[in-house]
């Protein structure tokens, strides 16, 4: 398995970002696919998930009306659309891929930085 984000970068406040995650190594469509947050000395933080056919889709509060989880099950790829930054989304941003209760794996993450 592997996921290999991107699309991060510096934006300022009020700014957009589009993060890409491209899957690849198992059956993209049996997944539920995430986004996780990490800033320094802080647990990393749930930030949205959904499954690949579309039945599950969850923001964290922080998150909702402003991000956007799709996937495009053709490329295996998993997006995140954030609109409206703050300097609170600032952190490495990580994509995941859970199958049921099995083990959950991690991208490498991409830094998203936002100035005020």
């Amino acid at each position: 398995v592997q996921l290999v984000e991107s699309g991060g970068g510096l934006v300022q406040s009020g700014g957009s970002l589009r993060l890409s995650c491209a899957a690849s190594g198992f059956t993209f469509s049996s997944y539920q696919m995430s986004w996780y947050r990490q800033t320094p000395g802080k647990e990393r933080e749930f930030v949205a998930a959904m499954t690949t056919d579309g039945g599950l889709l969850n923001y964290a509060n922080s998150a909702k009306g402003r991000f956007t989880i799709t996937t495009d099950n053709a490329k295996n790829t998993v997006y995140l659309e954030m609109n409206n930054l703050k300097p609170e989304d600032t952190g490495v941003y990580y994509c995941s891929a859970r199958r049921g209760l099995g083990q959950i794996y991690w991208g490498q993450g991409t830094q998203v930085t936002v100035s005020s």
